[in-house]
């Protein structure tokens, strides 16, 4: 079982929420959330901010367990630890991984991401979920799908939109494109 899984299903117990509670909650189906909460993977990026609004807890609580309250400093020849979320509808891994440029940072309400977002599989679904985001081009090229708008971003351009709109996010092409990314979630 994953941390993040394992954490879900720590603060339900600790707050005597059922999976059906949750699931009602969180707008997702009973068996969305068993798949969850039974899962080795991560779940995807838009479940795991609808289960933290029904857990009332902030992203950062599922992600990470650190306490760090002062300032957190990234160095650029420092190893950071990348994260794959499974993909929106199934156990299967997603085509972006992303790597946590905050986790050690308590009580913070952005998740600052670096984001390498592969060519994909076709199989990618749109998600929508409270909050918004930020994405700028490093590397490569994207393609953002905003609701029935299609958006092409290059290197050094950048999206800001409110989450709540179905969006996908993939590579415009078979190069690996890297983004920096900065997701807001209400708590």
């Amino acid at each position: 079982m994953s941390k993040v899984t394992e954490r879900i299903r720590v603060i339900c117990a600790d707050k005597r929420i059922t999976t059906e509670q949750l699931a009602e909650g969180a707008g997702l189906t009973v068996e969305q959330v068993k798949r969850i909460c039974e899962s080795n993977t991560i779940p995807s990026l838009s479940f795991l901010i609808k289960i933290s609004r029904a857990l009332g807890v902030r992203l950062g609580t599922l992600l990470d367990d650190s306490e760090e309250m002062g300032p957190v400093v990234n160095r650029g020849d420092n190893k950071l630890h990348s994260v794959t979320f499974t993909s929106h509808n199934s156990n299967n891994n997603s085509h972006m991984d992303f790597i946590s440029l905050a986790a050690s940072k308590a009580g913070r309400n952005m998740e600052p991401f670096l984001i390498d977002i592969d060519s994909g599989n076709g199989k990618e679904a749109a998600s929508s979920h409270e909050g918004e985001e930020f994405l700028f081009v490093l590397q490569g090229s994207i393609k953002v799908k905003y609701g029935n708008e299609l958006y092409i971003l290059q290197k050094a351009d950048s999206i800001y939109y409110d989450s709540i709109v179905n969006h996908l996010v993939t590579s415009n092409g078979e190069e690996t494109a890297k983004v920096l990314a900065v997701v807001y979630s209400p708590a």
